[in-house]
């Protein structure tokens, strides 16, 4: 018996932990919010007690069992977020002149966040985040443009711990405020069955199309992206379906795994939810919410659609057959099973875009129409124990968001202590000579390479911090220049050599990741031109007149296409060289903004179609089966 409490008492405890996390966060989002210090404060500290129960400090410790340093590790979380709370009047009162005590707890919480990370996240944020905390303390002593005056203990813990500037700066509010709770609703809808409905439907709307289990996997992975915010969780969550299907069909390993994990990346780009770090492009730019929705709406659609040209292309090429119409869900059936799934999303949408209520509030209203709308079928009910799985689904999946943002918040208060944005906005604008484009390269160099080792809502921050600002003061439009940083940490996920999203994909398709990695970029080539383009013309982002919004997002498209068409090797026909040269190069004119690019690439484009077209007549006519079509659609 004793044992057997024993080993009940570790699930319990994460339960309890994470349940407390559940109604701190419904509570401030629905009753009564808190101040901003004491919110975040809150939060770190139930976040830091999960990590430390369920990120043990060694492999070999007991699954079920706590050592003794991680209690202490916990009791020294409690008392270092309570001594905020305790004296919060007073700290506020003598700001800027810490008290012994405020140095002792602050240096606990900046440890107790870098152990944190490091259990959660991994070793590169906790380098780049204890490089800069030493950064401030060397700063005499380091040459050239980066050196500064330097700094005291008591002053760079006064700036991370007993300010909004550090640990608890914007970052962090936007975990406390927004992360959580939409985290929670995905979870909870998730376990009541909207994943299931959202693949079916998937499957039923794209299955009987050329590559259709390609094509359902890629509606799939973006309706569910959208949702998870997780390259990674969305490639196991749907990849463990869709991968295999598509083997089934016909498509090689790579190619299987490399569909999954460009659809599952690019799920943070699609509104209305998106990524974590969509929030804190809101709050650093000090917007509503909805205005990155919208701007980030016709850059996901055309990620999406050059991914699924390139799907359609390739099963084009192969000769890849759709599932037959028996084998395939019926839409309306669906939708009749589960299309109250679609309600929760419709009200968050509705309460966001319309009525323009703050994300906290859409949130909190969406999740109690989700309780509602759960007990419309007896199979769908949010019973306890479903509840109990949202809320340490919920719970795992917040942990790294927030201790990105916290540990990000060290960095943050690092650059600002010490100036180093600034010294950085004029390297980087120094170094490209003062021409946007190679500073929009060099940036999104930075951002892939940051992104191969950081969760993307601390890659965002990172170089959003230090670059960002240097694209602005080059006249790029501030949002503009957030979401390129945004869109190629999004990107990271699947770019060699550390592309997570195809790691993940990898272990499903039983493939070389490297391959699957490769093949995924191929597949994407236009998403690493679109930041580019709507950097250099917002009206990609929304910005301007609607005929110019139409034009630019109409050329696009037709852009995007082609590219994949001449990346893949297949339009019409399979593509010769020059055929191909042709589609890329007219591809390219096309995605550039004007109107004279626009129509000599629309002119090259036209031009492979109809070489393509003419090729095909003659080789039909000395051949009638050459002509046949291979795929046939059910």
């Amino acid at each position: 018996m004793n044992l057997e409490n024993k080993n009940r008492f570790m699930p319990l405890a994460i339960l309890a932990v994470a349940l407390a996390l559940t109604v701190f966060q419904l509570y401030t989002a629905g009753v009564s919010m808190l101040t901003a210090w004491i919110q975040r404060d809150i939060h770190i500290v139930l976040i830091l007690i999960l990590v430390f129960l369920i990120f043990p400090l060694s492999k070999n410790r007991e699954k079920e069992k706590i050592s003794l340093l991680d209690w202490l590790l916990i009791l020294l979380a409690l008392a270092s977020g309570a001594y905020i709370i305790i004296n919060y009047q007073a700290i506020v009162l003598r700001l800027g002149m810490p008290t012994t005590a405020d140095i002792i707890f602050g240096v606990i919480m900046i440890l107790l966040i870098l152990e944190a990370s490091r259990r959660a996240t991994g070793w590169v944020l906790v380098i780049i985040a204890g490089t800069l905390l030493i950064y401030n303390f060397i700063g005499p002593w380091v040459p050239g443009i980066l050196g500064h005056k330097g700094y005291s203990l008591s002053r760079v813990v006064s700036q991370m711990y007993l300010t909004t500037e550090g640990i608890f700066g914007t970052p962090l509010g936007v975990s406390a405020n927004y992360i959580f709770l939409f985290v929670f609703l995905t979870s909870m809808l998730d376990k009541i069955g909207m994943g299931d409905f959202l693949l079916d439907l998937a499957m039923a709307i794209m299955g009987r199309y050329v590559g259709g289990p390609a094509k359902t996997a890629v509606m799939a992975s973006g309706l569910m992206g959208t949702l998870s915010g997780s390259a990674v969780a969305n490639v196991v969550g749907t990849g463990t379906f869709t991968i295999p299907l598509m083997k089934r069909n016909g498509y090689q390993s790579h190619f299987a795994g490399a569909v999954e994990a460009c659809a599952s990346s690019g799920g943070q780009l699609m509104p209305p939810i998106m990524g974590a770090a969509a929030f804190i492009i809101a709050e650093f730019l000090g917007i509503a919410y909805i205005n990155v929705v919208i701007a980030a709406l016709i850059p996901a659609l055309l990620f999406y659609l050059g991914v699924l040209m390139g799907v359609h292309f390739e099963a084009c090429r192969l000769g890849l057959r759709g599932l037959p119409k028996d084998r395939l869900p019926r839409t309306w059936r669906v939708l009749k099973k589960g299309g109250h799934f679609l309600i929760p999303i419709f009200v968050l949408i509705y309460f966001l875009g319309v009525l323009q209520y703050t994300p906290i509030r859409s949130g909190f209203y969406a999740i109690i129409t989700a309780v509602v709308v759960s007990f419309f079928q007896k199979e769908t009910r949010l019973n306890w124990e479903r509840f109990k799985e949202a809320v340490l689904a919920a719970a795992r999946n917040t942990i790294t968001v927030a201790l990105a943002c916290a540990a990000a918040g060290l960095v943050i208060g690092s650059i600002n202590l010490t100036g180093m944005g600034l010294k950085l906005s004029a390297f980087i604008i120094s170094i490209s000579g003062g021409y946007i484009w190679l500073a929009l390269i060099f940036t999104a160099i930075i951002a892939l390479i940051m992104g191969m080792g950081l969760p993307t809502t601390a890659a965002y921050i990172v170089v959003g911090t230090m670059a960002a600002p240097a694209l602005v003061e080059m006249g790029l439009l501030p949002l503009a220049a957030h979401l390129f940083v945004f869109y190629f940490a999004i990107l990271s996920a699947i770019t060699p050599p550390v592309a997570l999203a195809a790691y993940a994909a990898a272990g499903i398709a039983k493939e070389d990741p490297m391959k699957i990695g490769f093949t995924a970029v191929k597949l994407t080539m236009g998403a690493f031109i679109v930041p580019f383009l709507f950097a250099l013309s917002p009206t990609l982002i929304a910005v301007g007149d609607f005929g110019s919004i139409a034009w630019s997002t109409l050329t696009a498209l037709i852009g995007i296409i082609a590219l994949s068409g001449g990346t893949i090797g297949f339009v019409l026909k399979a593509a010769t060289i020059w055929e191909r040269l042709l589609l890329v190069a007219g591809a390219f004119l096309m995605l550039k903004v004007g109107l004279t690019t626009d129509l000599i690439g629309l002119g090259l484009i036209a031009a492979a179609l109809l070489i393509q077209f003419n090729r095909g007549r003659r080789e039909s006519v000395t051949d009638p089966e050459i002509g046949r079509p291979a795929v046939e659609t059910n």
